[in-house]
């Protein structure tokens, strides 16, 4: 039997299971996945090793040549997308590392974009998928709508209310996605609440350029040392840095998870909130957020009034530490540490497979006087983070975690660097379970330390 009648055969079992007469709905006209890109997949196998979602749960289907053989299958009107065929693809994290190891070139990240809007489109989800899903993507895209809730969870970490709850394991039975989300809460701190980057900062010394900076969703609540550090960076190297007030998400989360016209009216208004400002270049310094920026040439593909403007807009886009070690940093880099500081680089999947971004981050940090830098096992490996997946399928997300922080620690480093907020807070929690302190910080703000000389006691 050769690999294709396996896969089909694998295929023809879980249909006869679920009722032959029962195939859901084939892919609609919309853009569904191109059979060309579908054939140039072989199915060798060359994936599978990468494949976190093949390497936790195991099943053929769970790779990306199975999906592949899934979209083709619907195309051909032998399967639908119904139960049998959605919770595959649902079981991908988007990490796109298929993508980087296929030695075919088959662009899966296209095919998987492809599809989870017709996923959305065209399958009916159960009550409780569907409400879980309504309050991530209502809620996390949304700045003033996450604002309000952090003095409740700020009042639910201080009076140890979280340490009660979690210690009685109760949220866990109730519901295992509501716990996962609990799970990875950051620790609210009275910088949380602030909001006050100037919409212009000047540079410092000679101006280089003039740039501008998203400063994303989650990452400007939760992480805005980030954000401070990044302006601070930017501005020590020669750049103005121009901060819209009007700027919102940069809409990843619903375009990895197949939320269309979520998607594109979140692209139209960061598309609108930086026009004409004639930027030298727009940074980012989250890498799910820069993959999905350099993307909106593709989620804006079929509005004529934005499609120029989109790809205009992606070309602009740089990643922090592509741009930083594309111009060259000016300013002074002092120790950080009284002896040699060992750190381990996380390589997050949408800045390494998405955007081809690895040697970048690792050449600034060993600029950086007194820093060496450590290389995991599997570092292409995801963390199980990959967005929201970490709360849509805890489970899978959970053992790639371990596996992470494990393979981090294995090093001996002493502080991990991490360029995306999603896998700060995945391995954070794993650091956390598995009983170990070690500090956690953005490449940036280690390099905004050493601009300012301040060391590590």
């Amino acid at each position: 039997m050769t690999i294709s009648d396996e896969l089909k055969w694998t295929n023809v079992q879980a249909l006869v299971e679920a009722g032959a007469e029962e195939i859901g709905p084939a892919f609609d006209a919309k853009h569904p996945p191109d059979p060309k890109l579908i054939d140039t997949c072989v199915h060798c196998g060359f994936c599978l090793s990468t494949c976190p979602s093949y390497r936790v749960i195991g099943k053929e289907m769970d790779s990306p040549r199975g999906r592949i053989y899934l979209m083709d299958a619907i195309n051909e009107k032998e399967a639908g997308l119904d139960e049998a065929t959605v919770p595959h693809f649902d079981s991908c994290l988007g990490c796109l590392a298929c993508v980087s190891t296929c030695p075919s070139g088959v662009q899966y990240d296209k095919l998987i974009a492809a599809t989870r809007p017709q996923v959305e489109r065209n399958f009916e989800r159960s009550l409780p998928d569907r409400l879980i899903r309504s309050l991530i993507f209502n809620l996390f895209p949304y700045p003033g709508r996450l604002r309000p809730l952090l003095a409740p969870l700020f009042v639910y970490q201080k009076l140890g209310l979280q340490k009660l709850v979690r210690s009685t394991g109760i949220l866990p039975k109730i519901s295992p996605r509501l716990a996962a989300m609990e799970s990875i809460l950051p620790r609210i701190s009275v910088e949380s609440f602030r909001d006050d980057l100037p919409q212009i900062i000047p540079a410092q010394g000679e101006k280089r350029y003039r740039v501008g900076m998203i400063l994303g969703c989650v990452q400007r609540l939760f992480f805005s040392p980030v954000n401070e550090a990044t302006a601070r960076v930017l501005t020590a190297n020669g750049c103005e840095v121009v901060i819209p007030k009007s700027q919102g998400c940069c809409a990843a989360l619903p375009a990895h998870q197949g939320q269309e016209e979520q998607a594109q009216s979140l692209a139209r208004q960061m598309i609108d909130s930086f026009a004409g400002m004639e930027l030298d270049a727009i940074i980012i310094n989250a890498a799910g957020c820069g993959h999905t920026l350099k993307e909106y040439g593709h989620i804006l593909q079929d509005d004529l009034a934005y499609r120029e403007k989109a790809e205009a807009f992606s070309n602009n886009v740089k990643d922090v530490h592509e741009f930083l070690a594309e111009v060259g940093l000016t300013a002074k880099l002092n120790p950080i540490f009284d002896k040699d500081l060992k750190i381990v680089y996380q390589d997050a999947c949408h800045l390494l497979h998405g955007q081809k971004i690895s040697l970048q981050p690792r050449k600034l940090l060993r600029e950086i006087p007194g820093v060496t830098l450590k290389e995991p096992v599997d570092a292409a490996l995801c963390c199980g983070s990959a967005g929201v997946y970490n709360m849509l399928q805890p489970e899978v997300a959970d053992e790639l975690g371990q596996q992470k922080v494990e393979n981090l620690l294995n090093t001996g480093a002493e502080l991990i660097a991490s360029a995306n907020p999603g896998c700060s807070l995945q391995i954070k929690k794993h650091l956390q379970l598995q009983g170990k302190d070690v500090l956690l910080l953005h490449p940036v703000e280690l390099l905004d330390y050493s601009i300012r000389g301040v060391k590590f006691s």
